[in-house]
C-alpha cells in the first residue's frame, strides 16, 4: 500500500469519526485526544532569572572555557566567542568585568523538561584509585578490558542521518551480528578473554564504580600509576544496582549510595556477581596520558574539578558553558556556580540533568557518592545563536 493511499485512508478514518453522532454510552468512542507534544528544552531567560549569578567567582569557568577552545574553536557556534576569550585578560581584570565579558557575548536559555518542568536530578562523579597489575597473578584478578578485537561498532548515521551519532554494537557470529556479550557472559569467559585484558585489578567493586564514572588511576605493583579513560562498551543500557538493591528490600530509597553499595557488597560475597550482572553494561578503556587535574571527557578537554560537568549531549552542547543551581550533597546549602558541559554518561538523559565531577581520589568520591540533589539549569550561548538554530548531536557515553 502506498504512502497516498495510507495518507488518504487515515483522512477517512478520522473523518468518519469526527463526523458521525456520538455513539451511545455503552460503547464509548475510541478518538482519544491526542497527548500533549513535549515541552521545547530551552526556554529564553534572562541574566536575572539565574540564582547566584553575581556571587560566582567566574575564573576558574572562564579558565575551563579557554581549555576548550582548543576543540571548539573549529565550530562555526563558538569561533568567534572563543577568538574573544583567548584575547581577553582575565586574570588581570575584575570580577564585574569578567562577569560583564560573559553577559555581552552569552545568552542564558534554561533547560526544560518534556513535561514542561524546570528541575531535574544532580548526580556526581569522580575519577577513583585502584591497584593493579600487567600480570594476572593473586590478588590481582579481576580483568580490565580494553575494545575486544571482536566488537563491532556499527554508525547508524551512514543510512539514517537523523540518527547522528547513535552507534549499534554487536559481533558478528557466522553472517549475522547478534549483541555483543553482556556482562554475566563476559565473567563467564574470562579465561577466553585474557588475550583482551589491559591491566588486572584486585577489587571486583572498585572495577565496577570504575566503569560507572568512565576513568580511573591505576597504582601498579610495580609503583607506576597510570591512567585508563572510556573507550567504548558492549551495547547495553546502564541499569541501576542501587535502585536493584532498593527494589529487593536491601536498603531504602535515602540509603542508596556508593557507600552503602559497597558496604552491601563487602558484607554479602557470595551475591556479588549477581549484584554487578544487574548492570549489563560493560566499559572498554584505553590508557592516556596522566596529566592535568582530570580524565579527558567527551569533548577530549580534561576535565576540571568542581567546575566540568556530564550532560545529555542531545539538548546541551559540548563546550557550552551551564549556570547550575543546586545543593552540596545531602544538605541544603546552595551550590550555584558556572560549569562547562564537557562529559557525557550512559545513565545522564534528558535536559535538566547532569552529573558535577567532583576530582580524583577518595574525598571526591565520598562527595560524588552522596550527591542526588534537585537543581535548574541554564545553558549560555552566543548572542546570536538560539537553540532552534543549533545542531545538537549525541555524542558516545562514557
Amino acid at each position: 500500500m502506498s504512502r497516498l493511499i495510507v495518507s488518504f485512508f487515515a483522512l477517512y478514518v478520522l473523518a468518519g469519526c469526527a463526523s458521525l453522532p456520538p455513539p451511545p454510552s455503552t460503547a464509548p468512542c475510541n478518538c482519544a485526544p491526542a497527548a500533549p507534544p513535549p515541552a521545547p528544552p530551552h526556554a529564553a531567560a534572562i541574566w536575572s532569572d539565574l540564582p547566584g549569578w553575581g556571587g560566582d567567582d567566574l575564573q576558574p569557568a572562564f579558565a575551563a572555557f579557554v581549555a576548550s577552545c582548543d576543540t571548539l574553536a573549529r565550530k562555526p557556534l563558538w569561533r568567534d566567542t572563543c577568538a574573544d576569550a583567548r584575547t581577553f585578560p582575565a586574570l588581570g581584570t575584575t570580577p564585574d568585568a569578567l562577569r560583564t565579558w560573559f553577559e555581552s557575548r552569552f545568552r542564558p536559555w534554561q533547560l526544560v523538561n518534556p513535561d514542561g518542568g524546570r528541575e531535574g536530578v544532580v548526580t556526581g562523579y569522580y575519577e577513583p584509585f585502584l591497584h593493579g597489575s600487567r600480570q594476572k597473578a593473586a590478588p590481582y584478578l579481576q580483568p580490565i578490558y580494553g575494545v575486544p578485537d571482536d566488537l563491532l561498532t556499527v554508525d547508524l548515521s551512514d543510512v539514517y542521518p537523523d540518527l547522528k551519532g547513535m552507534r549499534l554494537r554487536g559481533r558478528l557470529v557466522g553472517r549475522r551480528v547478534v549483541p555483543y556479550a553482556s556482562r554475566a557472559e563476559m565473567a563467564a569467559e574470562t579465561d577466553a578473554r585474557a588475550g583482551q585484558v589491559l591491566y588486572w585489578t584486585d577489587n571486583a567493586v572498585d572495577l565496577f564504580f570504575m566503569q560507572i564514572q568512565g576513568s580511573g588511576r591505576l597504582q601498579l605493583d610495580d609503583g607506576s600509576v597510570v591512567r585508563l579513560s572510556y573507550a567504548d562498551q558492549n551495547g547495553y543500557p546502564y541499569k541501576s544496582v542501587g535502585k536493584w538493591l532498593v527494589d529487593h528490600g536491601e536498603m531504602t530509597i535515602d540509603q542508596a549510595s556508593l557507600q552503602a553499595i559497597r558496604s552491601w557488597a563487602e558484607a554479602n560475597p557470595q551475591r556479588l556477581q549477581e549484584l554487578l550482572n544487574v548492570n549489563p553494561s560493560v566499559v572498554f578503556f584505553r590508557e592516556v596520558p596522566l596529566s592535568g587535574d582530570g580524565p579527558p571527557g567527551a569533548l577530549g578537554v580534561t576535565l576540571t574539578p568542581g567546575r566540568s560537568i556530564a550532560v545529555d549531549a542531545k539538548t546541551i552542547p559540548l563546550g557550552a558553558p551551564v549556570w547550575l543551581a543546586t545543593t552540596y550533597p545531602q544538605s541544603d546549602q546552595p551550590l550555584a556556580r558556572l560549569m562547562l558541559a564537557q562529559d557525557t554518561g550512559g545513565a545522564i538523559r534528558g535536559p535538566v540533568r547532569a552529573d558535577f565531577y567532583w576530582g580524583s581520589g577518595p574525598d571526591a568520591g565520598q562527595q560524588a557518592g552522596r550527591m542526588r540533589q534537585p537543581g535548574r539549569m541554564w545553558v549560555l550561548l552566543p548572542v546570536s545563536a538560539a537553540p532552534g538554530a543549533i545542531t545538537i548531536s549525541a555524542a558516545a557515553p562514557k
